[in-house]
């Protein structure tokens, strides 16, 4: 080997060198969530504005962040179904594997916090830049615990009816503008579901029974507090008031006369509506863009007849089931001062860039962002913009949360799926959620 080859491998050696120690001054912060994995489509996408849906955006988001921050700092995201992503999030705590943020919906943070599990975020926001006061008066409310901030807000979601125009056309329920005829009383809602299902040989909804509890829950607790209803006083549920009587009663006969699909799960259930097999879909803010994405679509059920409304106020107020979205620092996540740094450099980024995170559909937190025209001007979002204010969850004092959730619709889908009698299922809900109450700290 000559002298010149030699200074050219010596060159190359300390290339590789210099490019090792850069990557190991690298500073990695792990980023626990849910919203899917979707690395095929989005993985070496940095640019969010490019970028469509939940899994989309934020994979983006991410990838984004990564190649412009100055801090050389990696946020590495560590992916889990939503489903067990707490129960997985608890034992990694137990087990002191814990990521330094993490997504939590704002009705499990009362019990993160009252658990001491999770940090005061004001003064670092406010050393990045993050004036607390900007959030939503929803946003604020959930992530506030005895004055202190406890989150970085991401959004609020709310139960909505995604509609198939043109179904509904087909069983004569739009009006003359080609608006969806909305039931405003429980018995327009299965005289209507009745004509739909005589007109179009469908069921009326689909929301999900299959492999999940969430969704019959929700539909519960919007039309008992449509009603006007308290089922929690203090630390104890009283489920055998009219207003859950009567909720039980309007589900159990819209699932007896067929008018929602059985059989589905999650999954199963977006599908069905995309392909046109029900008129409604009962499910969240998040699911907006991608169904306006399939009605852009070419032979797509619902090509130009997709909206999305509301949950109709069947019992005379207007109310639906509403959460938020927010990222916590986790005690023990961050080791040192430049995990902490990057840490708040990339909340920082989030909030900035909430606009992108509002194409999901989801209510941004970002008051500027909710009152900017960009947003108005988004498809369907005057329509749903009520929920900010009508929007409503568990009480705050309640803990547990998402467990008394889950025995909620454990007991509902006995009733649905298993023909539990009403009465059995008052007091399974009630024996369960109250002794779950009881022990809680």
């Amino acid at each position: 080997m000559n002298t010149t080859q030699r200074r050219a491998w010596l060159g190359f050696a300390l290339s590789l060198c210099a490019l090792s120690v850069q990557a190991q001054d690298k500073t990695v912060v792990t980023l626990s969530r849910f919203f899917g994995a979707c690395e095929a489509d989005y993985g070496s996408v940095n640019d969010a504005a490019k970028a469509r849906g939940e899994c989309g955006i934020i994979t983006s988001l991410v990838n984004q962040f990564n190649a412009s921050n100055t801090l050389n700092v990696v946020v590495k995201p560590q992916i889990v179904e939503w489903g067990p992503y707490y129960d997985q999030l608890t034992a990694r705590l137990v087990a002191k594997d814990v990521p330094a943020i993490a997504v939590m919906h704002e009705s499990v943070l009362g019990d993160f916090v009252a658990r001491k599990l999770v940090d005061p975020l004001d003064d670092g926001l406010k050393k990045v830049g993050v004036d607390t006061a900007t959030y939503s008066g929803q946003a604020r409310t959930g992530t506030t615990f005895d004055g202190k901030t406890y989150a970085l807000p991401f959004d609020t979601w709310a139960w909505l009816w995604h509609v198939n125009l043109n179904l509904f056309k087909k069983a004569g329920l739009v009006d003359g503008a080609g608006a969806p005829v909305l039931p405003k009383t429980p018995d327009e809602l299965l005289a209507q579901a009745r004509k739909f299902k005589e007109a179009t040989g469908k069921p009326y909804f689909a929301w999900t029974t299959a492999n999940e509890t969430a969704a019959p829950t929700r539909t519960f607790l919007t039309l008992v507090n449509q009603q006007g209803g308290q089922l929690f006083k203090g630390r104890t549920i009283d489920v055998k008031g009219k207003e859950a009587a009567a909720a039980m009663s309007l589900m159990n006969k819209l699932w007896a006369e067929g008018h929602i699909k059985k059989g589905l799960d999650y999954g199963a259930t977006q599908q069905a509506f995309m392909n046109g097999d029900v008129g409604v879909n009962v499910v969240g803010t998040w699911t907006i863009d991608d169904f306006i994405v399939s009605s852009e679509k070419a032979g797509s059920p619902l090509k130009g007849g997709y909206t999305v409304v509301p949950f109709p106020a069947l019992y005379g107020k207007k109310s639906a089931f509403a959460d938020g979205h927010s990222w916590v620092l986790l005690k023990g996540g961050i080791k040192n001062d430049k995990q902490r740094e990057g840490a708040y450099a990339f909340l920082k980024f989030l909030w900035d860039n909430d606009h992108h995170w509002a194409r999901t559909g989801h209510l941004p937190a970002n008051r500027a962002v909710l009152e900017s025209d960009g947003f108005k001007a988004l498809p369907f979002r005057k329509n749903i913009l009520e929920l900010s204010n009508t929007g409503a969850g568990m009480p705050g004092t309640v803990p547990r949360q998402r467990a008394v959730e889950q025995i909620i619709g454990e007991e509902l889908s006995s009733m649905l799926l298993a023909n539990k009698p009403v009465a059995d299922v008052q007091a399974g809900i009630e024996q369960r959620v109250n002794k779950l109450l009881a022990s809680a700290k």
